[in-house]
């Protein structure tokens, strides 16, 4: 994928169920095979049992796991940036400093983990001190990174490698002054700098300087080289005048030694209103983002944070805010594909927008595969079938098509899948709900709605025998009021339906003054029998929505 190209993740809604998370997955192979590399599958919420059977049976990867799209460094940070090791000369790193984002290159040991971060402000105050002729200073610095630096062409080299603190000496006064000036740093490690100057090439030698440097491409004579080896002096020949020999001395010093250890690094999960005062507090304005192995991952600025985020999105099985992932409003949405009645989405841009009244959006991504020509993979055709039947009741529920029927036999045809064996084996394997709490059954499949005033969630469950779910109503209710309060929301509804007698109860306890406005057969308190209806989007849902109209308007 380009660095500049978007990530554009496919989500179903935030409690997804088989279709949901079906569509999400084969949408996203769809993309793959028609030349995308940048559209992944994810999901907000967790699988339920029966979409694992799914998933883990034809062997499809699940979708990536994404809780929420909270604004977090990983979707504005620059990726792939420059870094430099420490053991580099700060000259390396001043050549490329300009190009750099932020101005600012991260610093890493020899591992590639994170030390430092070099910029401007760190090298200008290090390099103030080192060359204040006011105070005597020393440079860190060592043969390998002076000849490097420098572009030199070492001719003696004794523990080239070797860190230390140089004294910088130019040799450009009489024989006799200069031995006083060795003398009088004859305790400290010399670095000589020095053109055509024979006399000071013996004395330097005799003297074991750390480090002898002849400028302007002159050279040292073999005898002269033979002692400088046996008394440890090494000697490099700089192809530049003494004067920037001088100068570029200063800029040989190790990276980690010059760079700002102040500066600390931030992670790609962290989010943006953590960063955003360390961000402000930082000199360059900018900071690492580094992985769990405390890898540079890229590099995060002021700037960024004004640009648009680096990923987009698609919306599958779901067009209303209050069911996408959380801060879905941060980002931009592509496309929705979806097969429920039209929410409270709304956009700024045109977007493709598919929308038909089918019984599954798995039926909806089959036909982009026939529109597009492209052979449906036979674990994609396999999940998309399950999708269907699990979303139909294996073509039962009065949302279901003559499009639905027509895809399903397509897709077993493919498969070779037997659509009701397959079927009862899905829905068996979503029926369970021993062992299980009440609310975790609550929440895998809840779907939150607004009317004009009124807030309502309306779950879903399906059971083999509507026995298991009367036994432990008064936990079903209990918790759906704890949900219903914490969302200020007028109900909060379980419509657990029975696969084998198609028909389900509604759980539903709710404010006193809607009470009046329920007109489903009620059973006991707060529970009704719902002959006949299976399908929460096509059958409960205006039934429902019509009820709480005439309450808004009372």
């Amino acid at each position: 994928m380009n660095n500049n190209e978007k990530t554009v993740y496919i989500f179903g809604h935030k409690n997804p169920d088989t279709d949901s998370g079906v569509a999400a997955a084969a949408y996203a192979k769809l993309k793959e095979l028609q030349g995308f590399t940048n559209f992944k599958a994810a999901r907000a919420g967790h699988f339920n049992p029966q979409t694992e059977f799914i998933f883990k049976k034809f062997n499809v990867p699940y979708p990536k796991y994404i809780p929420d799209l909270v604004p977090r460094v990983q979707y504005y940070m620059t990726q792939n940036c420059e870094t430099l090791k420490g053991s580099q000369p700060v000259w390396d790193a001043l050549e490329k400093l300009d190009d750099a984002r932020g101005k600012a290159i991260p610093v890493v040991d020899d591992d590639g983990k994170y030390l430092s971060l070099f910029h401007y402000s760190s090298f200008a105050q290090n390099i103030l001190t080192i060359m204040n002729p006011e105070s005597k200073t020393s440079i860190s610095t060592s043969v390998a990174l002076v000849t490097k630096t420098t572009k030199s062409q070492l001719l003696v080299g004794s523990n080239i490698d070797e860190i230390f603190k140089a004294t910088v000496l130019v040799g450009a006064s009489t024989e006799n002054t200069f031995k006083g000036l060795l003398e009088e740093h004859a305790s400290e490690n010399v670095i000589v700098i020095t053109s055509d100057r024979e006399d000071i090439y013996e004395a330097c030698v005799s003297r074991n300087v750390k480090l002898l440097i002849i400028t302007n491409g002159f050279l040292l004579n073999k005898n002269l080289q033979e002692q400088a080896a046996k008394n440890g002096v090494s000697v490099i020949s700089s192809p530049h005048a003494t004067a920037p020999t001088v100068m570029l001395i200063a800029y040989s010093s190790p990276l980690y030694l010059m760079a700002d250890k102040d500066v600390p690094a931030v992670h790609p999960t962290d989010t943006i209103s953590k960063i955003k005062p360390i961000l402000q507090n930082s000199p360059c304005r900018c900071l690492p983002v580094i992985d769990e192995n405390e890898q540079v991952a890229g590099i995060i600025t002021e700037t960024d944070l004004t640009n648009e985020p680096n990923i987009e999105l698609v919306l599958v099985d779901h067009n209303e805010v209050r069911q996408a992932v959380d801060g879905i409003e941060n980002y931009k949405i592509k496309e929705v594909i979806d097969h429920h009645r039209l929410g409270t989405l709304s956009t700024t841009y045109p977007i493709t927008f598919i929308n038909k009244p089918v019984g599954a959006t798995a039926t909806l991504i089959t036909g982009l595969y026939q529109e597009s020509k492209i052979p449906i993979p036979k674990d994609i055709a396999s999940i998309l079938l399950c999708g269907i039947l699990s979303d139909t009741l294996i073509l039962q529920s009065a949302t279901t098509t003559d499009i639905d029927r027509q895809t399903a036999e397509y897709l077993s045809c493919i498969t070779g899948l037997e659509v009701s064996e397959i079927g009862k084996e899905i829905l068996a394997a979503g029926s369970h709900i021993e062992g299980r709490s009440v609310s975790e059954l609550i929440h895998q499949d809840m779907k939150e709605y607004t009317e004009t005033k009124s807030v309502f969630t309306v779950s879903q469950i399906e059971v083999g025998n509507m026995d298991e779910v009367m036994q432990r109503k008064d936990e079903f209710l209990k918790e759906l009021e704890i949900e219903r309060r914490s969302r200020k929301a007028i109900f909060s509804a379980l419509l657990a339906t029975d696969i084998t007698k198609l028909s389900s109860m509604l759980l539903m306890p709710c404010d006193d003054k809607f009470k009046p406005f329920v007109t489903f057969p009620r059973q006991e308190e707060g529970i009704y029998f719902l002959k006949d209806v299976v399908s929460r989007k096509k059958q409960l849902i205006p039934l429902i929505t019509e009820q709480v109209e005439n309450f808004e308007r009372m």
